[in-house]
């Protein structure tokens, strides 16, 4: 493994877990939070959109063999609708800890606060998991054709990247929301099998 792929992840977001804390979803945190929320709801981002951008060494690949994961990736006008989740503070800094420790793995996610719409009208700043695309893991030019043939084939200690896919695509299905590229990519990914 190359070691720049796996150094210490440096923590940016400026957060008191004890007080509590939303958390943004667009991906696996949607289908497998992994922790208990005290309120969730559907959400929009603006400024990033859901991509599989980001090279998976650790959990849907091996760094041998990378699969590839969602990231929310930086474009001006891009939004994307997920779901939040409010951290209660009784368990925010055990939830703080499980999070950096599934999602910062490497150091290729950045953790900010970015402000969400909830779909009551709320804003509020939550955790966001967002791509540095300066990072050796960025995939952000991949074609979907070339997604797809990444994903087809890759695999990880998590199980299958084409699992990984369909699980996000029943998901985003189940709660509503659209997402045409990866309904295209889960289109390919199915005829290629």
């Amino acid at each position: 493994m190359s070691s720049s792929w796996h150094h210490t992840p440096e923590i940016t977001a400026d957060i008191d877990p004890a007080h509590g804390f939303w958390v943004f979803g667009y991906g696996s945190l949607m289908w497998k939070p992994g922790f208990e929320s005290a309120e969730h709801s559907l959400a929009r981002l603006s400024g990033y959109r859901r991509a599989f951008c980001m090279a998976s060494i650790v959990y849907r690949g091996t760094p041998e063999a990378p699969g590839l994961v969602l990231a929310l990736d930086r474009h001006d006008g891009a939004h994307c609708t997920g779901v939040a989740y409010r951290v209660p503070g009784e368990t925010g800094p055990a939830v703080l800890e499980y999070l950096r420790d599934r999602e910062l793995v490497s150091s290729a996610y950045r953790e900010v606060i970015s402000d969400i719409h909830l779909t009551d009208g709320r804003r509020l700043p939550a955790l966001c998991y967002v791509m540095d695309p300066g990072h050796e893991q960025y995939r952000g030019t991949l074609s979907l054709a070339e997604q797809a043939e990444i994903i087809a084939r890759a695999e990880g200690p998590a199980g299958s990247n084409r699992e990984y896919l369909m699980n996000t695509v029943h998901s985003l299905h189940r709660l509503g929301l659209d997402d045409a590229d990866l309904f295209d990519l889960a289109e390919r990914v199915h005829r290629m099998l």
